[in-house]
């Protein structure tokens, strides 16, 4: 686009047609201004460089060069080999515009501007006289561009004649602003990458000083795991120098001999992906001891998602790592003194039946078999199917104890197989029951004869099929658990009275044990005595040296209906009431009821069973064959639930019978 009035020649591209001879530019310049760039040389050597290359090209043509301040503001003189001092003084820092000279305008338009005469053009107002006297007349100027298009500078050349650049002279231009913006660029990548470099060895430093104060210790690695930093606080704890954490064999010389093959493999696995993962170690200090640390491990990512550095961070763990070893330590010891009280505190003695029993239960302990424990009352059910737990294979998961008794029949199912929420009035949430606590370990089933039919059906399925549902659920339950069961009732009366199923009494009784009662066991009273004796006076923090002979006697006259609980209660009000250092009792608690001749008690007996029997039948009726309970015909006599239920079976009583529904 040429303007007439101002005589400037804006060009978007010059005319691959022109009839004008080529020029080219000498090929030992351009290489020479080429090796200049590739070895590093000073940028305004390299620019002034070219300056020449193209002075030399034409006779009577002066270059320059300007450079585009950072802000895009300004241009800044570079280079210009023959031009008059005057005027490069005059022109550095120079804005630019539309109408700001030549270069000016070419840096702002973007585009080559040719002024074919300086004197007749306004833009020229401030630089007119020193080209006048220099005896310039022409100038022509073109931006040089990077390759992501942005303006690098300009290349402008100087004429002595008034007129317009030639079709080969705007090529020259074109060459020049070529090799001109190759410099520039690889001029400030350079600067860009050395700024780079020193921001990050900044950074680094800074990091580094942060680090050392971080009372952990800090230890920097490599995408593959190899240490290339460690932090003061790491270099004081192993007394190690920088170089020694750098060599390849550092783990091996401060982690402990048992936990480095652990170790090796933990990492390994985990330095091939790109997630914190952590673990915990023993670390050798300077004072040669080697202590717990817990290491955490967090990667440094670049934008592609590859990890770049690990920095692994160790925080001390000893205490706690003693403490969980003293607590173990004590757990373990309290295990086995509970399992040896739980298997001895009343299985205490030598006599015949009890060597039998101990001898069944050493037999069953170690298989998985069902067991169902009979025997009195106060005989130590629940502590022969403990023996039997703490014996066998599952003695490291749980124990769980069910009261069968103790459980109002409407709420017995939901206590043994769990509940679903909503499943009945009351039901808030979820809850599990006692038979999935004890998934893997072993359910004791004391007073299993109490159990309620609907709650026998379900049990029946557990012990066959080893799977139940939840109340209200429909999703069916599989679960590993040993069953032991215990009653002091007789479950084959109750099976033949239509009051427990034939075929769940068949699956409880896989192996059945029979406690013997305490009056079949005397020659065990002086053992079990001094035993409990022993225990009592240490709780109470008495000295109780001998046991009277009275008292030994008169235990072993007495019937012991209470059994071996009963003893023991009796022994620890005497223990209690106890003021000298031997061990006796006041005869008036233990009198031994003397027996009556036969002879005049048959017609009376007979009257009074006759009586009673019609007593227990009424008491029946109105708690509608319930036997336990707070309405049942138990607490309607005055009986204890166990005395009425021999008294029941005693007397041929069918309680299903007396039940009104």
């Amino acid at each position: 686009m040429t303007d007439a009035k101002s005589s400037i020649v804006v060009l978007d591209q010059v005319s691959a047609t022109s009839p004008a001879r080529t020029q080219t530019l000498s090929s030992e310049g351009v290489l020479d201004a080429l090796k200049m760039i590739l070895t590093d040389a000073p940028l305004n050597d390299v620019l002034h460089s070219v300056a020449l290359l193209i002075e030399a090209h034409s006779e009577g043509l002066l270059c320059t060069i300007y450079l585009l301040d950072e802000d895009g503001l300004r241009l800044r003189f570079a280079a210009g080999p023959k031009l008059p001092d005057a005027y490069r003084v005059a022109t550095d820092g120079v804005y630019i515009g539309p109408e700001v000279g030549s270069c000016g305008a070419a840096a702002y338009l973007r585009k080559p501007v040719y002024v074919a005469d300086v004197l007749t053009h306004p833009h020229f107002a401030n630089f007119r006289d020193l080209l006048v006297q220099a005896g310039l007349r022409a100038v022509w100027s073109s931006p040089i561009i990077s390759n992501d298009g942005k303006v690098l500078g300009t290349f402008g050349m100087y004429n002595r004649e008034v007129r317009l650049p030639s079709p080969a002279e705007m090529q020259l231009i074109d060459y020049a602003g070529r090799i001109a913006g190759i410099a520039i660029e690889r001029d400030r990548s350079k600067s860009a990458l050395t700024l780079a470099f020193e921001k990050i060895k900044k950074s680094e430093t800074e990091l580094r000083e942060i680090v050392d104060v971080i009372p952990q210790t800090i230890i920097v690695l490599n995408p593959d795991g190899k240490a290339i930093y460690a932090n003061r606080v790491a270099l004081e704890y192993t007394g190690l120098s920088l170089d020694v954490v750098r060599a390849d064999d550092f783990r091996a010389r401060i982690l402990h001999p048992d936990d480095v093959q652990r170790l090796r493999e933990e990492r390994h696995k985990a330095l091939s992906g790109a997630v914190p993962f952590e673990n915990e170690q023993r670390a050798l200090g300077k004072d040669g001891k080697y202590r717990w640390f817990l290491i955490q491990y967090n990667p440094l990512l670049d934008e592609g998602g590859k990890v770049i550095r690990w920095y692994a961070t160790g925080t001390d763990i000893d205490d706690r790592k003693r403490a969980e070893d003293r607590m173990r330590n004590e757990t373990v010891a309290l295990r086995e003194e509970i399992v040896r009280s739980a298997m001895f505190e009343e299985i205490v003695g030598s006599s015949e039946a009890l060597r039998r029993v101990l001898e069944q239960v050493s037999r069953v302990a170690p298989t998985d078999s069902t067991v169902l424990i009979q025997g009195e009352t106060g005989t130590g059910k629940e502590l022969i199917a403990r023996a039997i737990h703490n014996r066998s294979k599952r003695a490291n998961r749980a124990f769980i104890r069910v009261n069968c008794a103790a459980i109002p029949p409407s709420l017995i199912a939901s206590e043994l197989f769990g509940h679903e929420k909503g499943s009945f009035t009351g039901a808030l949430q979820r809850r599990l029951g006692r038979f999935e606590s004890a998934d893997g370990g072993t359910i004791f089933l004391d007073e299993v004869g109490e159990l309620p039919p609907e709650t026998q059906v379900a049990l029946l399925r557990v012990l066959q099929e080893r799977e139940f549902e939840r109340v209200g659920g429909n999703q069916t339950i599989s679960i590993d658990v040993r069953v032991l069961a215990a009653t002091n009732r007789d479950l084959g009366a109750a099976v033949a009275d239509g009051a427990f199923r034939r075929d769940l009494f068949y699956r409880l009784n896989v192996f059945p044990i029979q406690l013997p009662v305490l009056r079949d066991r005397i020659d065990d009273i002086p053992l079990l005595v001094e035993y409990l004796v022993d225990r009592y006076a240490k709780k109470a923090g008495k000295r109780i040296r001998s046991i009277s002979k009275d008292t030994l006697s008169l235990f072993r006259s007495y019937d012991w209906p209470g059994n071996i609980r009963e003893l023991q209660n009796v022994v620890e009000r005497a223990v209690i009431l106890c003021d000298g250092e031997t061990f006796c009792v006041d005869p008036s608690w233990l009198t031994p009821v003397a027996p009556r001749p036969a002879a005049l008690a048959v017609p009376l007996v007979e009257d009074l069973a006759e009586r009673e029997k019609v007593m227990i039948e009424n008491a029946l009726r109105e708690s509608g064959g319930l036997i336990s309970g707070p309405t049942g015909a138990a607490a309607k006599l005055r009986l204890p639930r166990q005395t009425l239920e021999s008294k029941i079976r005693k007397l041929g009583i069918n309680r299903h019978r007396l039940n009104p529904s």
